[in-house]
């Protein structure tokens, strides 16, 4: 099994597709996509209602292949009893033989323009359908929906499967610039395209069905979860306290020692090593977390393996040494917050540095290192920023994005925004510097630990129970043992 999952842009598969119909009879990869796309379907059915003969499908049907495969769909949904209606949005460019093969299972036929309400537009023929699929547009399209599907879509009350993407979202950015679907779940072929991680409030569950695309090296990637587990560090039989990576914290102060606490209790948690603190918030961390080896600067820490600067630190005159003092060192480095602040101000502090450096803004703190807002293609901005100072960037977001020089971008997609609270930030760059020295690659330890923040975040919120509740950043600090936890025994699986 690979360790990762790709994400193949629009030209990419276009590509994989040509080269596929070299090798199969015409029309088997639409049939391929449609077959997955009705048993999607109706499983979904049957977990909704109860069953599959007697319901009722909606089809939207736009030009092109994408309306092909529903169309295609809508005939084997037919043939199990599922009364489907396909209304037509371009009827003069639908898929000929995916019509043929619908209006031959006995499928039902609407043109858009034909129907004078659009709620009528939504009926099925027998009264509001059970599911709608959406085949409005495939990847070739770009923009938001047109007037008369957007009203179309806007009128519907009923859960959506979208096949391959939902319409009106950007395929290779996940940008949404006007209506656009929102699907509960989306039946991707062939391969995961970047709308599926950067918009994944819009696709709803993914669900893959394989055509046999061959796809080249994805330049967009995520960690599997099982593959973070396998490799998390955990104390070998000959281990020691010094040999797992010693962590240095230079954060928060005796007036912000909050983010003191966060950032550190997140590297005592993330590994077995040991932690150094260097500030004036010592006091309050020791309180916290006894086990921390606490000094008031940084030349009288001690030995470590790597650091990180910035939550709370501030970015006085003083902050500015204290930044400058670490990335003096040629240890690996962590950079938040404060320290981002001073970096907007001060980039050659980074600039030319060799040992590794990690950049943990939000988009807000991109703006103020670029000097322009990140946009719509978050995976070219956040690469952008990587090679142009020769560092990892780790930018924050529901799909956390980590890209450095010459290499692919990883994504971690959070599954929710539990995260998005005060204090979860710090948390993060505690959990990469642990990891940092703990001797791991910084884009690695970067995504991993986005993806252990994600999931300690999401146990936060739900605390044992179906209902998730507003949560903060001290129990995701609690619950990071808990997530490290479940990703390790997925890896024993």
């Amino acid at each position: 099994m690979s360790s990762q999952r790709g994400y193949f842009t629009a030209d990419e598969v276009r590509a994989a597709e040509a080269e596929l119909f070299t090798r199969v009879p015409e029309g088997m990869p639409m049939h391929r996509a449609a077959y997955g796309l009705a048993t999607v379907v109706a499983s979904e059915l049957r977990a909704r209602t109860g069953g599959i003969a007697g319901r009722s499908v909606l089809l939207l049907v736009g030009s092109g292949d994408n309306g092909g495969d529903v169309l295609w769909a809508g005939s084997m949904l037919r043939r199990r009893g599922v009364a489907v209606t396909a209304l037509l949005l371009n009827p003069e460019r639908a898929h000929a033989k995916g019509l043929a093969a619908l209006r031959k299972a006995g499928g039902r036929i609407r043109i858009a323009s034909d129907v004078s309400r659009v709620d009528g537009a939504t009926s099925t023929g027998s009264g509001t359908p059970d599911l709608v699929i959406d085949g409005i547009v495939g990847i070739s399209g770009r923009g938001p929906l047109r007037p008369a599907a957007a009203e179309i879509v806007a009128a519907l009350d009923v859960s959506i499967v979208a096949a391959d993407l939902p319409s009106g979202v950007d395929p290779d950015t996940g940008a949404v610039t006007g209506p656009a679907v929102q699907a509960e779940v989306t039946v991707a072929f062939g391969a995961y395209k970047p709308v599926h991680a950067l918009a994944a409030p819009y696709c709803g569950r993914i669900e893959l069905v394989p055509i046999g695309l061959r796809l080249p090296e994805p330049n967009l990637a995520a960690l599997e979860p099982s593959e973070i587990g396998a490799r998390w560090p955990i104390p070998g039989p000959v281990d020691d306290k010094y040999t797992q990576g010693v962590t240095g914290i230079c954060a928060g102060s005796a007036t912000y020692p909050g983010a003191a606490v966060l950032c550190t209790g997140a590297a005592v948690a993330a590994t077995s090593g040991m932690v150094r603190y260097a500030g004036t918030g010592a006091a309050e961390v020791l309180d916290h977390f006894p086990e921390v080896i606490a000094a008031q600067t940084i030349s009288s820490t001690g030995r470590v393996q790597s650091w990180v600067f910035g939550p709370g630190a501030g970015t006085d005159t003083d902050a500015h040494k204290r930044l400058a003092e670490i990335l003096a060192t040629d240890l690996p480095v962590v950079i938040d917050a404060d320290g981002l602040t001073l970096l907007a101000a001060d980039p050659d502090l980074v600039r030319g540095r060799t040992a590794p450096t990690v950049l943990t803004p939000h988009a807000g703190e991109f703006a103020r290192l670029t000097g322009h807002e990140v946009g719509q293609d978050r995976v070219a901005a956040v690469r952008d920023l990587a090679e142009s100072w020769q560092l990892t960037v780790l930018l924050k977001g529901r799909a956390t994005l980590i890209a450095g020089p010459g290499r692919p971008v990883l994504v971690n997609e959070a599954g929710g925004s539990w995260a998005a609270t005060a204090g979860a930030g710090d948390v993060l760059s505690g959990i990469i510097g642990a990891l940092l020295a703990a001797g791991y690659d910084p884009a690695w330890s970067a995504a991993a630990a986005a993806r252990v923040h994600a999931l300690a975040a999401n146990l936060a919120a739900h605390e044992n129970h179906p209902s998730a509740a507003p949560t903060s950043a001290s129990p995701l600090l609690d619950h990071l043992r808990p997530a490290i936890r479940i990703l390790r025994t997925l890896a024993a699986k």
